[in-house]
């Protein structure tokens, strides 16, 4: 497995003495790529991204392997941030629909802590996005078109944590993420997952009465419909950035 070449690692060791620390390695892990960045205190990048392919059998041990090339690509961080495609509670992986059955109770953050000798942080990966998109006023609601569907709530620019949207059941007994997800998109085709995504936007309009909606990740490029009011397609980036939040906001 061998990351994209960017100028990020050069990017990385040559970051001005003037940069914010500590700087975070922010990590996302994905069902079908694993990216990272160097990312300052202030939640602004110091490296391009780096990218590398999920394994075809992502178990916890060929996950880690992929994060360590990704790693050797970053060096000079001084913490780490993990969004993860699944729920998490204290470091600790407890769903992982989209990648496998071994992740389930894997005890991510401590395992990374004990490869790379730096304090880890893990956190739901809509919920990084989240914190990478949000404004910080009223009820703001992201979602994340992947592999599968991803979901945060925030008010007043704090987390409601436990919302896994993408496993609520829509449409008689099927879930959001049967439509929304990557089998949906691949099933009904472009135009008709688009129809669908409207209709689950007024749908959790209804629910959560949000003030702003956020919509990222791999397959939101595929939106061909103008987001109404209140409304953002946001910068896969997004997922990435929103890192740092897990240190000033977790206590």
């Amino acid at each position: 497995m061998i990351a994209k070449t960017t100028k990020s690692s050069q990017t990385a060791r040559s970051a001005s003495p003037k940069t914010s620390n500590p700087i975070t390695i922010c990590i996302d892990i994905g069902g079908s790529g694993l990216k990272a960045m160097l990312v300052d205190a202030r939640g602004h990048p110091v490296s391009e991204r780096q990218r590398v392919a999920t394994p075809a059998v992502p178990t916890p041990l060929a996950v880690l392997k992929g994060l360590e090339e990704l790693r050797k690509t970053l060096p000079g961080f001084d913490r780490v941030s993990v969004g993860f495609p699944g729920v998490t509670k204290k470091g600790i992986t407890y769903t992982a629909a989209n990648l496998h059955p071994r992740w389930y109770g894997f005890p991510l953050e401590k395992e990374l802590e004990k490869l790379w000798k730096k304090p880890v942080r893990v956190a739901n990966d809509a919920a990084v996005q989240g914190y990478g998109s949000i404004k910080g006023d009223g009820v703001e609601l992201a979602i994340t078109l992947g592999t599968g569907l991803g979901s945060s709530l925030f008010t007043n620019g704090h987390l409601c944590p436990g919302l896994e949207l993408g496993h609520h059941p829509w449409k008689r007994d099927r879930e959001y993420e049967d439509y929304l997800g990557r089998r949906g998109l691949d099933k009904y085709g472009k135009k008709h997952w688009n129809k669908l995504l409207q209709e689950a936007i007024e749908q959790t309009a209804k629910l959560f009465n949000w003030d702003h909606l956020y919509l990222g990740g791999g397959n939101a490029k595929k939106i061909d419909f103008k987001p109404g009011k209140n409304i953002e397609i946001v910068s896969n980036e997004a997922g990435l950035l929103g890192g740092v939040a897990l240190w000033r906001d977790w206590k």
